[in-house]
Order: C-alpha cells, then sequence, then structure tokens
C-alpha cells in the first residue's frame, strides 16, 4: 500500500489558523465532540497531557505547603448571592439544578462554575482563631460555564482546572501567596511546557469579580493572539465580610480574614497546541509528552529488528518508550510520531543492526543523530534535555519578534492593523480608554507588567499623562 501522508488531513497554519488547530487536535487525537453540545470527551493521548501536567504541578503546589481538598459541585442560590461583585460576574455563565428526581427544588442550585463562595462558606466554620490560619487549600475538579461559543481545549462548558484557595491573618500574607502561586505558574509554563509568559496585573476592567486584585500570566501563540494561561486573585477581605469569616487575633480581638484564588485550566493544553505545533501536527514538550521515545523497527520481519526494538524499549525504562511493532508502513509510523508530537523516535533496521547503531530523530528539528548502540540511554537524555531548553528559545524568540512598541494611536493602530502579537504602549489608567480602544480595535489589556518600561509619558489613546505601561493584544 503506498503511504499516504497522515498530514495531507492538516490544513496549513498559514492558510487557516483556526482550521489547522481544530485538524490536530481530531488528527492527534487529543479530544472529540459529543451529543453533548460544547462539551468534550479527552480521548486517552488527550488525558494524559493533563496527568503529566496535573501530576509535576500538584507536586510544585505542595512544596509551597498547599492541601488538596474536594467541595461539592453544587452551590445554592443564597450562597452564590453573598458577594455582589461576584455573582454579577458569574450570572450569565451559570448552569442551573431545578429538580431532584421528579421532585422541584425548594431553592435552585447552580453547577460550580467556580468555588469562592463554597470556600467561604466552608473557611467561616473552619476558621476560628490565628492558629487555624493560614488554610492554603486547592482543589482538582471540574467546572461549568455556559459558554456561546466553544473551542477544543479553550473554551468549553465544562473544563478540568485546579482553584487554590487561602485564607489569611494579614494583607501582607494573603499578597505573598498571590504573588508567590503566580510565580509558580510562570516557572512551571516555561520549565515544564517551554512556553514563556509575560507576568503582570489586570487592569480593573479585566480582573476577577469580586477581587482587589488579579495577576496574570499571558502567552503568545504562534498565530499572534494572547492566551491568558493562568491567574490568581487577592480578595483582601471583600469575601470574609460578606461570609462573616473572623478569627481571634493574639490579643483576643476579632479580625477578618485575607483570601487569595488561583487557577489554571485544560487551556494550557491548547497553549501547547498553539505554541510549539507545526504543519505535521503536534510537537511535545519532552516533560509534558505521554509518550516520550517511539521505537520504529524497520522491516521488522527480519530476522532479530523485532526482538532488538524491544529489548531498546526495555534499556530505556527510564523514560515513556513505546515499540511501533504494528503492520503499517515504516513511513507511516514516521507521519504518526510526528502527528502525536512524539519528541523523539528510535528507528532500527537489519543495517543499523549489522552496524550495532540506531537512528533518533528529534521532532522538532526533524535532526537525525546517529547513535551507537551502546550509548543509546545517555543519547537520548541528552537529546531530550536539549529539546525541552530548545523549544523554550524557540518560542521565546518568536515571542519577542512579535512584541512591538506603539507610542502613539497612530502607530498603535497601524500595529494591530499589519501586525499580529503584543503590543507595548502607555495608559493613563482610565477606563474610557480601555474601552474606546477595544472598540475601534477589537483589543484588550492583557497586563500591566511587573517589569514597567517608560515607551512615552502619555496615553497612548487620549494623550493625558501616563500611568502604566500595558501590554495589548486580541486574545483568545
Amino acid at each position: 500500500m503506498a503511504d499516504k501522508k497522515l498530514v495531507e488531513a492538516i490544513t496549513s497554519m498559514d492558510e487557516d489558523f483556526a482550521q489547522w488547530y481544530t485538524d490536530v487536535v481530531k488528527k492527534a487525537e487529543l479530544l472529540d465532540y459529543t451529543s453533548v453540545k460544547g462539551c468534550m470527551v479527552f480521548k486517552p493521548a488527550g488525558y494524559a497531557i493533563w496527568e503529566l501536567i496535573q501530576s509535576q504541578m500538584d507536586t510544585e503546589f505542595k512544596k509551597t505547603g498547599v492541601e488538596n481538598v474536594y467541595l461539592p459541585m453544587f452551590i445554592p442560590e443564597s450562597l452564590l448571592q453573598k458577594e455582589k461583585d461576584h455573582v454579577e460576574g458569574f450570572a450569565p455563565e451559570v448552569a442551573w439544578v431545578t429538580h431532584g428526581g421528579l421532585q422541584p427544588l425548594q431553592e435552585r442550585m447552580c453547577v460550580r462554575p467556580t468555588s469562592e463562595t463554597l470556600f467561604c462558606d466552608f473557611y467561616k466554620n473552619d476558621i476560628q482563631s490565628y492558629r487555624d490560619l493560614p488554610k492554603v487549600y486547592n482543589q482538582w475538579c471540574s467546572v461549568v460555564r455556559w459558554e456561546k461559543e466553544t473551542r477544543p481545549f479553550l473554551r468549553s462548558r465544562e473544563f478540568l482546572w485546579q482553584e487554590g484557595h487561602t485564607a489569611h491573618a494579614t494583607a501582607k500574607e494573603a499578597e505573598e501567596r498571590t504573588i508567590q502561586m503566580l510565580n509558580v505558574y510562570a516557572d512551571f509554563c516555561e520549565n515544564v511546557l517551554a512556553i514563556p509568559v509575560i507576568k503582570g496585573r489586570k487592569t480593573d476592567k479585566e480582573k476577577f469579580a469580586g477581587a482587589e486584585a488579579t495577576y496574570t500570566i499571558e502567552a503568545l501563540m504562534h498565530d499572534g493572539k494572547a492566551l491568558q494561561s493562568g491567574t490568581s486573585h487577592n480578595f483582601g477581605d471583600g469575601f470574609a465580610k460578606a461570609f462573616g469569616i473572623q478569627y481571634t487575633d493574639k490579643e483576643n480581638k476579632l479580625q477578618y480574614v485575607h483570601q487569595t484564588s488561583w487557577g489554571t485550566t485544560t487551556r494550557l493544553i491548547g497553549a501547547i497546541i498553539m505554541v510549539h505545533g507545526d504543519d505535521s501536527g503536534l510537537v511535545l514538550p519532552p516533560k509534558v509528552a505521554p509518550v516520550q521515545v517511539m521505537v520504529v523497527p524497520i522491516q521488522q520481519k527480519k530476522e532479530g529488528v523485532l526482538d532488538k526494538a524491544y529489548e531498546l524499549r526495555d534499556r530505556l525504562c527510564g523514560f515513556r518508550v513505546k515499540v511501533d511493532d504494528s503492520d503499517k508502513s515504516p513511513g507511516w509510523k514516521f507521519s504518526e510520531c510526528e502527528m502525536r508530537g512524539i519528541p523523539v523516535r528510535v528507528e532500527i533496521g537489519p543495517k543499523d543492526l549489522a552496524a550495532n547503531k540506531c537512528v533518533l530523530v528529534r521532532r522538532d528539528t526533524r535532526e537525525k543523530i546517529e547513535c551507537s548502540l551502546d550509548e543509546l540511554e545517555a543519547k537520548v537524555a541528552e537529546t531530550l534535555e536539549k529539546m525541552q531548553k530548545e523549544m523554550l528559545e524557540r518560542a521565546r524568540a518568536h515571542r519577542d519578534a512579535h512584541t512591538y512598541t506603539a507610542k502613539n494611536f497612530e502607530e498603535f493602530e497601524k500595529l494591530f492593523t499589519e501586525k499580529a502579537g503584543f503590543v507595548k504602549a502607555m495608559w493613563c489608567g482610565d477606563q474610557a480608554c480601555e474601552d474606546a480602544i477595544k472598540e475601534k480595535l477589537a483589543v484588550t489589556s492583557r497586563c500591566m507588567p511587573f517589569e514597567q518600561e517608560q515607551i512615552a509619558d502619555t496615553c497612548v489613546c487620549c494623550g493625558k499623562p501616563a500611568k502604566k505601561m500595558v501590554y495589548w493584544g486580541r486574545a483568545y
């Protein structure tokens, strides 16, 4: 049978990025659509990436004292109503349960869109004294938001995530934890997912409903759009006052706690696809690749080839490794490895056997590396490490090449008309300017970065004195 390239089924990125993305998700068998509108099936290849993200992120959380808990998925309406800004922020996306079996409920309940209110209800009974603080809890769960437009991994009606919810004695401790968790996210994206991020604060318009301050990590996708990849919120004592969460301090006085909340979701998988993928499919960073090494026997019916492939697999037991011993042609197997983003494939055939060598092929650069079988383990380890490092460097170079600067509105408008990427520009701090920019250019403020620069003295929109440098972009 002739080798029919799997990649023929993928639309080119440059032709139609959105279609390319959907093709990769489907062909790499990460997700599938279901008869439940807006909800997806995570197939083994997609869920395995989430499991690797989850286990490694959870390890990083626990290093900072985080403990995992699990709270109910239903929230009584009266509880949701307690924090006014919060309920207004979520009202349009809430799914409601009105019946238990055949009986109407006395009070309708929402399926959690997020769990602040439940954690507050729990904390008000769980926290009595300064000795009970801090509470540094996290839960891994799914949430439901009734989105109108859905896209695989990026936006679905039910999605998987983690949500941390902490309570502290002082405002200072809460702020420190908020920033600490943002840094955990940023380091994770860079070190594990090979995705560089911009760290900063959201404007008041873009912050979380009910928060005093929202901090974010923003990543740039291959098509020049931004993706919010994790957020960390400082709630101050606003929720504590709404829910009556008080503790007795060392002087025996009643005080309100200060809270934080922080989350990342399965949209990180969408980020991996859109930052690293190419026209042949997925390119997975080795640290989150469910299969890091695929051994592909060539002419596997020839004596000794298949046995050798299994032997190499057993030798590589320190990695996530498989042998493709299916009866497909080698060309088909190579295409499949590329489509699935497997970082390294090991090719072994009769000639290699005779010469005591094999060929390693890197997924990201397609580089072929001849390798003596005696050095296999060391060479694979070195190749995976190098690939992980260089994927981050390439993504950073792409982001930097697509980050522009505008001193006035004319430059700002020209950049967003002609280019795709981040634009750094000054802002006066007035929401009216933010609204005007969104209205005219369909562009939003992504964040006010911690590392501020003085690009100009005046606001890019109104010309009044500028207060902050902001990253602007079109976002997913």
